[in-house]
């Protein structure tokens, strides 16, 4: 596994854990309780390189290949709660790699630069109120007049929503088509007609801000909008794969330190005369979780391989072979994490149900994952797909 991090690897991956460690981790519970953390994090992010590492020096960024930013996710989840990576992964891995791969000079330069550098807060519009893994179904729409997009709409669980400066926005510019019908807009929240109608409040993620976004007539111009009208489908396909594979990255992070964590609480927790862990039950489903933590990440960085070897070695569209185990590590993945927050928490005891310790939130935490990007029933139909099933 370590094969796969050189010395530059891991010098950032320093980097990552110190921001994490020093700057990040003391503020945590304020920023959870606040529902919301202060822009700086962004812009501190963005000047030590975190957010652009694996991006092409020419985008503002590093240079660097994509284990760059498995290791950055890797680090994230030292902060000790999965909002505030969350949002940062959004704005890195989610967002703008969309820009990245398509856009043109003007897009790199106004849109994804400024967001590389943590000054500009990109989120990205997909989900609505009645197509969530259904992109296909969504009925926000984007209308040509002259040399304008007219966009009328609603959008829904929008991480960063409420505070982003830009929106990666996917919208039909062709009502009567379905996949052929998407095209991929970037759009400024400062437009007239654009509307965060609510913050909402969510299970968990506290620390990161999630919005449902009304559009009424945003006039914004056709070159805003990336590459080809009418291919938003199968951009979107592409740029999903990066969203899955780091929503595993850091889901393995975080569930190892889950279950670090309730090793040594179990270590100190004297329960029938003797320390919960010295109880023959919690030591094999200790190993039995460890185990599926080992084999969750040999699968996500299975999927990275091939990823990082076509993406950045070869400069290709992600196959059906590699999107099928990003798919599987997506689908793995988020069972292994829920087992380890629940295995834990249970572990805990009553402890386990109070805000006071961390496992609470953890369990509250990963949950989200089985739905954002894709729900793993969503996973598994686009696998046996593959499968040709």
């Amino acid at each position: 596994m370590a094969s796969h991090f050189t010395e530059e690897h891991e010098a950032f991956r320093r980097t990552v854990r110190q921001f994490v460690e020093k700057e990040c981790a003391p503020h945590v519970e304020k920023w959870e309780e606040d529902e919301l953390f202060p822009k700086w994090v962004f812009e501190r992010a963005g000047a030590l390189g975190i957010l652009g590492a694996h991006y092409k020096e020419e985008h503002g960024g590093g240079g660097g290949d994509y284990w760059y930013s498995m290791a950055k996710a890797e680090e994230l989840p030292r902060m000790g709660c999965a909002g505030v990576p969350m949002a940062l992964l959004v704005q890195s891995d989610m967002a703008t790699p969309v820009i990245a791969d398509i856009g043109d000079k003007y897009h790199i330069e106004e849109f994804l630069k400024p967001a590389l550098r943590g000054e500009k807060i990109a989120a990205l519009g997909v989900s609505e109120p009645g197509a969530g893994s259904d992109v296909a179904g969504i009925r926000t729409t984007a209308k040509r007049v002259g040399d304008d997009y007219v966009i009328n709409g609603q959008k829904t669980y929008i991480t960063n929503g409420t505070r982003a400066d830009f929106i990666t926005l996917f919208a039909k510019t062709n009502p009567e088509a379905q996949h052929a019908g998407i095209s991929v807009i970037l759009v400024p929240t400062d437009t007239k007609g654009f509307q965060v109608s609510k913050k909402l409040k969510k299970v968990g993620n506290w620390s990161s801000d999630t919005a449902e976004l009304f559009l009424e007539d945003v006039k914004v111009p056709v070159r805003n909008r990336l590459g080809e009208e009418g291919m938003g489908f199968q951009y979107l396909m592409q740029n999903f794969q990066s969203e899955r594979l780091i929503g595993c990255a850091t889901s393995v992070s975080g569930s190892r330190r889950t279950l670090e964590e309730g090793i040594a609480y179990a270590k100190d927790r004297v329960a029938f005369g003797k320390p919960v862990i010295k109880r023959e039950y919690w030591q094999h489903k200790v190993v039995e979780l460890a185990t599926k933590i080992e084999a969750a990440q040999a699968l996500t960085y299975r999927a990275c391989e091939g990823y990082n070897e076509e993406k950045y070695v070869k400069g290709e569209s992600v196959s059906f072979e590699t999107t099928k185990l990003i798919s599987m590590a997506k689908v793995f993945v988020g069972d292994v994490i829920s087992e380890v927050a629940d295995q834990m928490l249970q572990l805990h005891g009553g402890a386990g149900y109070i805000e006071e310790y961390r496992i609470a939130r953890a369990w509250r935490d990963q949950r989200l994952f089985r739905i954002g990007g894709g729900t793993t029933e969503t996973m598994k139909y686009y696998i046996a797909k593959i499968m040709g099933l």
